[in-house]
């Protein structure tokens, strides 16, 4: 594979009007909110309504200032209701806004045949027909659509049992667990690997899920800076060197938090040289594959693959089904005495309503259909696709003299636009001409590639 992560340089005129377009709206802001109060202002939309004047605020100052002036300017960017298969194409609602988009208005007009570049949908599975949506259908009629227990109790269904066999298959490890929320799997099941005593070392770019199992855990927590293997090094020398902290004992255990592929930054995980200091430490780790599940290598088998490693050099595998699988829930795979013990100890699996029987039979589906179990080379061709399109996509946004970010091979492709006001232009423009792009407001992302330069 052919390793190469981009982080181009803010060029700093384009910085400076950056922080000056938000120096203006704020400092705007700030005058219009001058004006209501005095009811100089007529449009008084965002003031506080006199019966929840003597409420607890919702928001902290500035929050509740940046929700009612910056983001609200353009807040048709978000939130765009679909009222079709979230396909390669979606047909969207409609929307005007008479009040400077504090409410909305729908027309009952749907714009039809938009290109989706909004979701994860990889591989493109989450359509309206084919094999995969016909087997679903096939056990909706059988199990009915939901379990209404734990796996636990009376939610534990053989389709369950059939996708954990498969999910272990695919993945190369002895034994998997499928969970009803992806989120859920890592924010419900870190805590039960570690606790007080034991030290997680988390790369600073890590996605919430893996940031609040962290801190639900209540183990001590340590940054390193995003793919910077010097950084992770030096904490796991001054871990082991210093113990923890007061006592000096040594960490009951050190766990390392990362990610295949960066859902904002589209960057890969250097996962050999982190492999390598995990050995060297005796330590553990945790590799969240949401993205790069299905995604990545030559057989879609992730991140792992890609690198050509092994998965036993990886002590606890996590993915998603949510992107190339076009379904729902997450999985962790590893030895069977970690997912037995997980089985027993984690609160998605003893709180948390089971899998969907028609969801389940989509992932299965899906997935036999990229391992070629489905006798054909369907899912190996769209796995060899994906690849293609995604460095084309890539080589031609650079050649246009666009600012992206991320891995050659990652098929997350954040391209920057920096200034607030080009967010809304940029999506509204591209929807004019049949394409949905999401947009993400760039304030913390400006500051961030400054840093970077």
């Amino acid at each position: 594979c052919f390793f190469f992560i981009s982080f181009e340089e803010t060029p700093m005129l384009v910085a400076v009007l950056t922080y000056v377009g938000y120096g203006v709206l704020t400092l705007f802001g700030y005058l219009r909110d001058f004006m209501r109060q005095w009811k100089i202002e007529k449009c008084q939309n965002a003031t506080e309504r006199a019966e929840q004047k003597d409420f607890v605020p919702l928001y902290q100052d500035f929050e509740n200032f940046y929700n009612r002036n910056l983001y609200t300017r353009i807040r048709d960017s978000w939130n765009r209701p679909i009222c079709s298969v979230p396909g390669a194409k979606v047909d969207m609602m409609e929307r005007v806004s008479h009040d400077y988009n504090w409410t909305f208005t729908y027309t009952g007009r749907v714009i039809k045949d938009i290109i989706n570049m909004g979701s994860y949908n990889y591989l493109g599975f989450a359509q309206k027909a084919g094999t995969c949506q016909e087997a679903a259908a096939e056990v909706l009629s059988q199990y009915g659509a939901g379990v209404c227990s734990t796996r636990q109790e009376m939610g534990n269904l053989d389709k369950h049992e059939e996708l954990e066999e498969l999910v272990a298959r695919f993945l190369g490890v002895e034994s998997a667990m499928a969970y009803g929320m992806g989120f859920a799997t890592n924010s419900m099941n870190i805590p039960a690997l570690v606790g007080k005593g034991c030290l997680i070392l988390s790369d600073e770019l890590n996605h919430a899920s893996l940031v609040l199992g962290a801190r639900l855990s209540g183990a001590t927590i340590r940054i390193f800076k995003h793919n910077n293997m010097q950084s992770l090094e030096k904490l796991l020398k001054d871990a082991i060197v210093h113990g923890q902290p007061r006592t000096r004992r040594p960490w009951k255990k050190i766990l390392i938090l990362v990610e295949g592929i960066y859902s904002m930054e589209g960057s890969i995980v250097r996962l050999p040289e982190v492999i390598a200091l995990k050995k060297k430490y005796k330590s553990y780790l945790y590799l969240d594959e949401a993205h790069s599940i299905g995604a990545l290598g030559p057989s879609g088998r992730g991140v792992v693959e890609y690198f050509g490693l092994s998965p036993e050099d990886v002590d606890v595998m996590m993915g998603t089904f949510t992107k190339s699988f076009g379904a729902a829930g997450g999985y962790i795979g590893g030895k069977k005495e970690l997912i037995d013990y997980l089985r027993t100890y984690s609160h998605s699996a003893v709180y948390a309503t089971s899998l969907s029987p028609p969801v389940v039979e989509q992932v299965i589906t899906s997935m036999k259909c990229i391992m070629g179990e489905d006798g054909t080379t369907v899912g190996k061709a769209r796995v060899q696709q994906l690849a293609e399109n995604t460095r084309y996509f890539r080589r031609r946004l650079k050649e246009m003299g666009f600012i992206i970010y991320g891995n050659e091979d990652s098929p997350v492709v954040p391209l920057m636009l920096y200034m607030p006001g080009s967010n809304f232009t940029t999506t509204c423009h591209v929807l004019k001409i049949g394409l949905f792009v999401f947009s993400f407001y760039l304030y913390v992302k400006c500051i961030y590639v400054l840093k970077r330069s």
